[in-house]
Order: C-alpha cells, then structure tokens, then sequence
C-alpha cells in the first residue's frame, strides 16, 4: 500500500453538469416508456392482467445487462473515448433506433419485442452513469453529483412524460386513432425522445473526461488489491457484497416494487378508478391517459426541483434520515390517488404526484451516494451493476405477481395495485433505518 494517496481533484459545477447531462437523453427514454407503454400494450389488445406480464422483458434485460456492461466498462479504457463513455454512446444509438420502433408496433407480440431491445439498450447507457459519477467525484462531492444526475433526470422526465399532451393541446396532434392503432401524439413523443437520447448523451461523449485506471489507482484508499476476472469476480463480488450495499439493496427492492406498481398501472387505475372507461379507443380513456403523461411529468418536475435541496439537508440530519422521510411522503402520495373520484377531481392527482417526486428524488440520489462511499474503486461499475439487480428484481416480482393479486385478490380493481405500491413505500422507509451510512458527510 502506498505511504501517501492522490486526493481525488474537486470538480466544477459545470463539469458536474456536463458529466450528467447525457442522463436527461437517456430518462427521456425511460419516461416515455413508463407513461406510454402500458397504453400501447392496451391499444393493441391487451388485457390488465396481461400488463405485467408483458412488462416482464424489461426486467429480465436489466437483471442480464446491468451486470455485465459494469463489469466490462471496468475493464474499457481508450485514450480518447475513456471507459464508460463508449458504453454511453453504443446505448444511446441502439435506444434511439428502439424509440423510434415502439410506436409503430403493429401487434401486440411486436410491442412486447421491441421494448425488450429498447430496455436492453438503454441499460447499457444508463448503468455506466451511475459507475461514472463514483469515479470522478470525491466522496464530498457525490451526494452533490448524483443530485444533479437527479435534477437532469426529472427534466427529461417532465418534458417526456408530458410529449404526448403537448403534442396535442400546443401543436393540435391527434390523441385518439381507430381500434388497434397508435395515437399520433404518442408516434411523434416517441420520434422527439429518440433524437433527444442521442444528442444529450453525445453531450456528455464529447464534452466529460475520464480518468485513467492508473490515475485511478493513485487515488484510490489502498483498495485496489489482486483481482478476479471473469465470472469468478462476478460471483465473488456478489457474495461479499459490503454491508451497506446489502442494507441498501432490501431498502431498495421496496422502493422499486412501489414505482413498478406505479408505472404498471397508474394508466389502468386512474382511467378506471377516476375516469370510469376501460374503452382505449374513447376520448375519456385518452384524456385520463395523457393525464397520467401529465402526473408523472409533475412529480419528475417536483424530483428536479428537490435535488439540490437534497444535499443540504442530508447534512443538516442525515442521508438515511432524509431518505427514510422522503420514502414515507411517496407512500402518502401513491396512496391517497384512491381518494380522488370523477373526472371533475381528477387534477388532485398532482398533489398526490408531490409525495411521489419526494421520494422519487431521494430514491436517485441517497442510495447511490451512501453506496459509493463504501465501495472499492476499482469495482465501482460492477457493483453499481450488482446493485441494480435490486432494481430490476423487483420488476420482476411485480411483473409477476401483479396482473394474479389484480385478478384473484382485487377484483380487477387496478387501483388496489397503486395501494400495495404504497404499503410497499412505507416498508422500504422502515428498513432505512437500519442502513450503516458508512461515507456520510457530517
């Protein structure tokens, strides 16, 4: 070990921007398909007990993905291009190409399809980000550097999750289509998040640097110790998880069920619960869905303007406290939409969205941060990939459970579903206050 270790520079604010901007290119994505999928799914035929189901591509892509392009952009240097830049740029491509694919879906099974490769690459943008920050920022600056990764994902979340209304209330593009097809305001949100994925990431391509693995190296706090390659390091890795990333992960598999129930079936159960039409082809079923669009731009909007107050107030407490409230004003936002009742309340929903873009913001800044303090350098990426496997684990779960609980339990009440989520909420909220903060700023 060396008798004396590189402090890691302190970086500016605006190469902390540059570094995240490419994540509001690749949110765009993410929002585009959580507002509007499940819409499409039901445009093209599908059953509410089916949603899940078909949502469960995502997931298992994530939960294969994830690891591995961590694991490699560990070991990716170039010279010009850096180690996780490539990785940013090769999704960003494939992401665009699926964007533009999804809403010409003629069938159902193509749908199904077609979001499997879109959340295959867009994973393969977004899991290095995460890896991206932990390398280039000191541990001072991190809950700083994931707030601002948060502040850009909220801004690509509202501008996209809000496409489809604008499109049709700013630019008179239709919101309905016959039986089976795509409304076009859905077509060109999708056309519009395609060339705002490539040009943000290639923002951040063309205007970051990176850290060689020796410079690295010199920073780092005598961790860099002999490896394992290849599916022995994975598996190595995994099993000696530290344990704040294993207090981190329960926490995390929570939250997650909660957003999956979310983003599954906030489109069924507001248009059945509020609007009262289960028909997608009707003006009140569109008006309900673009209503959804508009909600989960709110609580991303809430989420960006949250993220810088995130920071201070984590050092005013703490960084589990803050998360821990945050994560029960997202169980009382969640859970109070089963208050609101008829088309004339419908706008309550924003209230409920200010609960939810609390916890949402937490959710992407505070894990990460407490995480990265207690992580080796060297394995940054793989590790942030092993850590979302408590993301996309939990989709799994809700993918398929949900669509039975709804059908056997729920009597095909999609707004029980937005209840559990809430349960889910508070639990996670509980479990953070047994997290050891290993890194925390006093």
């Amino acid at each position: 070990m060396e008798s004396s270790v590189a402090a890691k520079p302190k970086l500016s604010f605006w190469q902390i921007w540059n570094m995240n901007f490419g994540f509001m290119g690749v949110q765009f994505g993410f929002a585009l398909q959580n507002a509007n999928v499940s819409r499409i799914f039901e445009t093209l035929g599908a059953d509410k007990d089916q949603i899940p189901i078909l949502w469960l591509a995502a997931p298992v892509t994530g939960l294969l993905i994830q690891p591995i392009i961590g694991y490699f952009s560990d070991r990716t240097w170039s010279p010009r291009w850096g180690r996780r830049r490539p990785y940013f740029m090769i999704g960003a491509i494939f992401a665009s190409l699926a964007l533009i694919a999804m809403p010409n879906s003629s069938a159902l099974w193509m749908a199904a399809g077609v979001l499997w490769i879109m959340d295959a690459s867009i994973n393969i943008s977004m899991e290095p980000f995460r890896a991206f920050v932990g390398d280039m920022l000191p541990n001072k600056q991190r809950t700083q550097g994931f707030a601002v990764q948060t502040f850009f994902i909220g801004v690509g979340s509202v501008i996209a999750s809000a496409l489809p209304f604008m499109l049709t209330n700013w630019f008179g593009v239709a919101n309905t289509a016959p039986e089976g097809q795509i409304p076009p305001s859905v077509v060109w949100a999708f056309y519009l998040g395609a060339f705002a994925f490539f040009v943000c990431v290639l923002w951040t391509v063309m205007r970051s640097f990176e850290y060689s693995p020796q410079e690295l190296k010199e920073f780092s706090e005598g961790d860099y110790e002999e490896e394992v390659h290849g599916i022995g390091e994975f598996f190595s890795s995994f099993v000696n998880m530290p344990k704040t990333m294993v207090q981190l992960a329960v926490v995390q598999y929570f939250s997650w069920f909660a957003l999956f129930s979310m983003w599954i079936y906030t489109t069924a159960a507001v248009t059945q619960h509020v609007f009262g039409t289960e028909d997608p082809t009707s003006k009140l079923y569109n008006d309900g869905a673009d209503l959804v669009g508009l909600a989960f731009a709110a609580y991303n909007l809430f989420s960006a303007l949250l993220a810088f107050l995130l920071p201070y107030l984590a050092k005013r407490t703490s960084r589990k406290f803050v998360h821990m409230v945050c994560l029960l004003a997202g169980a009382v936002g969640l859970g109070s939409i089963s208050w609101i009742d008829g088309p004339e309340n419908a706008n309550l929903i924003y209230l409920s969205m200010v609960g939810v873009g609390l916890a949402w913001s937490s959710i992407l800044t505070m894990p990460y941060a407490m995480l990265s303090g207690a992580l080796q350098a060297h394995k940054m990426g793989i590790y942030m990939g092993i850590f979302n496997f408590f993301i996309v684990i939990p989709q799994i779960t809700a993918a398929s459970i949900l669509g039975y609980l709804m059908s056997k339990f729920f009597d095909n009440q999609a707004i029980d579903v937005i209840l559990l989520g809430a349960g889910a909420f508070v639990l996670a909220s509980v479990l953070t206050l047994l997290v050891k903060d290993v890194g925390e700023e006093g």
